[in-house]
């Protein structure tokens, strides 16, 4: 078994590495003058088991051509079997056609990754689980709800918890953090605006008063929606909100945004690389999912059971 890593996230990509008890591939990504990527393996890798370790962040599209060219690099250089791990997908929220004469963006790159010639990709909380669906390979997604729930309970215990979901499209995901917090009580943001130009209502479903609120959810962007999720429910009587993010995009004025609301504590995984902006805030805190990644690779060279993780 050989670790590749792109550009996209060294840090994941070595600790990695180490919970794996290995050394990175030795290999050159860098790009030309142009900005043309060139990708060089300086080892053999010749019949290898290879995880490409590439989260395609911001620069979306630079990384995901790293990921491509590092694939078809493998694929050229006969290695038995190349899997994309992908801490974050890029253009998973583009799964679906949101209006006419629109693309199905995560369809498309799901194609490209194929046909570069990865055999299996490995991704984490995918946005959307059909997804996986996508891909003609086998596809594997790792769900962050495990690490979350140790922190979690291991910071606060159990009492007076209430899991919320930000809207109703993450109940499925607030209710699996919740069975894992000892069947704590869940609640929703139920979030309308009726009409252009005028701002959202938040609606909170559930009693909240007095509880100790976990906001969880798959993405923060912008940070405008769960900035406001978590004035709502501090409005409603909470007794504290943190957000329990896996993937840290913060995009623009996010970290700013999150600086200044009614967050106790926002709390994001490594699958993104974070920016010194993020990495300086004193409300923001970074939670590994490294050794869930390793473990997941692990398992899948030795050919065991991936799923038995999340048991």
């Amino acid at each position: 078994m050989k670790i590749l890593a792109g550009n996209g996230n060294l840090p994941l990509a070595r600790a990695i590495a180490g919970y794996l008890e290995l050394q990175l591939t030795d290999a050159s990504v860098r790009r030309f003058a142009d900005e043309e990527v060139f990708v060089e393996i300086n080892e053999n890798v010749r019949g290898e088991d290879v995880f490409v370790i590439q989260s395609t962040s911001y620069p979306t599209n630079d990384n995901l051509m790293e990921l491509l060219i590092c694939i078809d690099a493998l694929r050229r250089a006969s290695a038995k079997r190349i899997t994309a791990v992908m801490p974050y997908f890029g253009y998973a929220r583009q799964d679906r056609k949101p209006g006419p004469r629109t693309p199905i963006s995560a369809k498309l790159v799901a194609n490209l990754i194929t046909t570069a010639g990865a055999d299996r990709v490995l991704a984490v909380d995918l946005h959307a689980g059909q997804i996986q669906g996508f891909f003609d390979i086998p596809t594997d997604n790792l769900f962050a709800a495990p690490v979350m729930a140790a922190d979690i309970l291991a910071r606060n215990g159990d009492a007076g918890l209430m899991v919320v979901s930000p809207d109703v499209g993450g109940v499925v995901r607030a209710r699996a953090l919740a069975k894992r917090l000892n069947n704590a009580p869940l609640s929703i943001v139920d979030k309308r605006r009726d009409k252009p130009g005028v701002s959202e209502v938040m609606n909170i479903i559930g009693d909240v008063k007095g509880r100790t609120c976990i906001l969880i959810d798959d993405i923060i962007d912008s940070g405008g929606t769960l900035c406001n999720a978590a004035q709502a429910l501090m409005d409603a009587g909470a007794a504290s909100v943190t957000a329990y993010i896996t993937h840290g995009v913060l995009s623009g004025a996010a970290v700013s945004r999150v600086n200044n609301s009614a967050l106790k504590e926002l709390v994001i995984t490594d699958s993104i690389l974070p920016t010194e902006e993020t990495q300086e805030s004193n409300k923001i805190r970074l939670l590994t999912i490294a050794p869930l990644i390793g473990e997941a690779i692990r398992r899948i060279a030795d050919e065991s059971s991936v799923s038995s993780l999340f048991d």
